[in-house]
């Protein structure tokens, strides 16, 4: 079953935490709700589907999406102004990203992983980690 995409902003701003080996399960909802929303949506974090864990999936190329669990950012360069939409909300909204950024995280077997982020799918990463921390665009 499709989880429900959550637009209950005093849930969404709650922050996250970090996910354990028992929580591996939320890939595979995390991949089930994208799928069912491509049209309209490149990444979702886990508070958009009811868990308010450190978990997110984005779309680094079409055909090609990444499930990150606990992921942090290393490193961020070049600043710019963009607006962003977020399926749990209405409208677009300013936000600043970085067009580069470097990121560790755990993959889904919980092992480490190291990446190098740019332009939109360094943006999509940013969008779903500011979910982590309760920050709504």
């Amino acid at each position: 079953m499709v989880p429900e995409i959550i637009r209950d902003k005093g849930f969404l701003s709650q922050p996250s935490s970090p996910v354990s080996p028992l929580d591996l399960g939320l890939a595979d909802q995390l991949r089930l709700a994208l799928a069912a929303n491509r049209d309209r949506c490149v990444g979702l974090a886990a508070n958009m589907i009811g868990h308010t864990k450190q978990a997110m999936i984005i779309s680094l190329a079409p055909g090609l999406d990444l499930v990150l669990f606990n992921p942090k950012i290393l490193s961020q360069s070049n600043p710019y102004e963009t607006e962003e939409g977020c399926l749990s909300l209405d409208g677009v909204r300013p936000t600043t990203r970085f067009r580069k950024i470097r990121i560790s995280y755990l993959d889904q077997h919980f092992q480490p992983q190291e990446m190098d982020l740019v332009d939109l799918p360094a943006q999509i990463f940013q969008h779903e980690f500011d979910h982590f921390q309760g920050i709504l665009i």
